[in-house]
């Protein structure tokens, strides 16, 4: 008896565990059917009859074993897996039939197809430069790459601009089917507008508002390619480096140089200027404000006392001697106080006689008592 009849009826003790196991058990044991093994005889050792061959037999028991190996496979390939990150698009007979979302999924073997695409990938196009060795201290690598970064600008003027793409997969069967190549749609189209953006501007523009630049770039991108159903949502266009080509870097140097001292000079004239003009005018301004009060307080006086005079002949019209006696009273009593010498002229004498004055008698008489 061959070591095949003397194996255990429920086969080997060790199991296949895994589809590369199990395949390489089903070939060995069809190598061992279809390999010469020796003939059972009699006991009393008679000679073996002889068979002829039936190729039938043997094609049939091989398209049986095709079979059962076409099953097992489709079995295998009905469950498929769709990781965290990632969305399944199933085609059936050339067709879109369903998108998978994560998990564990079922699909009708030999006929569904699947791709997996994954959504949550960051992807990135560069122009204008090459990230050589991407981390902290990433290094670039800008040679050989002059056709993508070189562009015109509105006044003639040549610039040398490298920036980045970041996008992601918004619609996974758009992504798959409607463009064959959507990375170098994505290149065509970002060169092609950013040059037009870039072309419509003036060279100090572009080198001073990036970020309206990087801002107009990713809507009007974003645009065409929605026109052309990408499947693709555009995240971030940064703007690296822009800056005049090699060759004229030390001219536009001197330019900048120029530029900042005639800035710095204006900027001096409108701080001396801020400092002068603004004083100046509140000098002026203070001026006329007080011709102004002057004048209201001049005109209120006269009107006061045109009122005053007014009124004065009022009362006069009505008794002249009492106005001229109170007139008089009043006048002497604020001039009075004010003179030292005072003289009173009578008519019947010659000579001047001086009024005594008793007030400062008075005080100096009675300052006497306290010199003592």
């Amino acid at each position: 008896m061959s070591n095949q009849d003397q194996q255990p009826p429920w086969g080997k003790n060790k199991k296949p565990q895994t589809p590369e196991e199990m395949v390489a058990q089903l070939i060995k044991k069809l190598q061992n059917y279809f390999s010469d093994s020796p003939k059972k005889g009699s006991a009393e050792g008679a000679p073996q009859k002889t068979t002829p061959p039936n190729p039938f037999a043997a094609i049939g028991k091989l398209l049986a074993i095709v079979l059962v190996v076409l099953l097992l496979q489709g079995v295998y390939s009905s469950f498929f897996k769709i990781n965290p990150a990632e969305v399944g698009v199933i085609l059936r007979f050339g067709q879109y039939n369903r998108t998978a979302n994560p998990g564990l999924h079922f699909k009708i073997p030999y006929i569904d197809v699947l791709y997996k695409v994954d959504v949550e990938q960051i992807r990135k196009e560069e122009f204008g430069f090459r990230s050589r060795t991407p981390g902290q201290r990433t290094s670039y690598d800008r040679q050989g790459h002059d056709m993508e970064s070189l562009m015109l600008t509105a006044d003639k003027n040549v610039i040398n601009v490298a920036w980045i793409v970041q996008y992601r997969v918004s619609d996974p069967q758009n992504y798959l089917f409607k463009i064959k190549d959507v990375r170098q749609a994505i290149r065509d189209l970002s060169e092609s507008v950013t040059r037009g953006i870039v072309g419509n501007m003036d060279f100090d523009y572009v080198l001073s508002n990036r970020d309206l630049l990087a801002a107009d770039v990713k809507a009007e991108l974003q645009t065409e390619l929605k026109k052309l159903h990408a499947g693709v949502a555009i995240g971030t266009v940064q703007f690296q480096d822009i800056n005049p080509p090699d060759q004229v870097k030390p001219a536009f140097n001197e330019v900048n140089e120029a530029d900042q001292d005639m800035k710095r000079l204006v900027n001096e004239a409108e701080e001396i200027y801020n400092q002068k003009i603004p004083k100046a005018r509140g000098s002026a301004k203070q001026i006329v404000e007080e011709s102004h009060g002057y004048a209201v307080a001049r005109v209120n006086d006269a009107k006061g006392e045109s009122g005053r005079f007014l009124a004065i002949l009022k009362e006069y019209r009505n008794t002249p001697d009492v106005t001229r006696k109170r007139m008089y009273l009043e006048t002497m009593q604020e001039v009075l106080p004010t003179v030292e010498s005072i003289y009173i002229m009578d008519k019947d004498q010659q000579t001047p006689l001086p009024l005594l004055n008793l007030t400062k008698g008075a005080s100096s008489s009675a300052l006497l008592p306290a010199a003592k």
